[in-house]
């Protein structure tokens, strides 16, 4: 399994609209093939941060998802929204505590 994470920085003026879209989104992208969980957090201090989490049973899923139709109609309607360069991690998981 991998964890993706995806830190977005977005124009105050663009706050709501992004979370319009993501309402509309989610649905698609957590049933992409392969997408265990996907999670959107808000930062408690900057309200132009999100982040994405996301959880994929394997690195191919997560690519096969960047590469999907899905992810292509997704992320030029966000991008333009951005205040700042996306940050991004893929991360193995090591381990868990219950």
């Amino acid at each position: 399994m991998v964890v993706r994470i995806v830190k977005m920085t977005f124009l105050p003026e663009h706050v709501e609209r992004f979370q319009e879209l993501f309402i509309g989104w989610k649905e698609r992208i957590r049933s992409f093939p392969g997408c265990m969980q996907l999670e959107l957090l808000h930062d408690t201090t900057d309200p132009r941060i999100f982040i994405t989490y996301s959880h994929w049973e394997c690195p191919d899923d997560l690519e096969a998802y960047r590469n999907s139709d899905v992810f292509s109609e997704v992320w030029p309607v966000v991008k333009p929204l951005f205040a700042a360069p996306t940050e991004a991690w893929t991360l193995d998981r090591e381990h868990s505590l219950p």
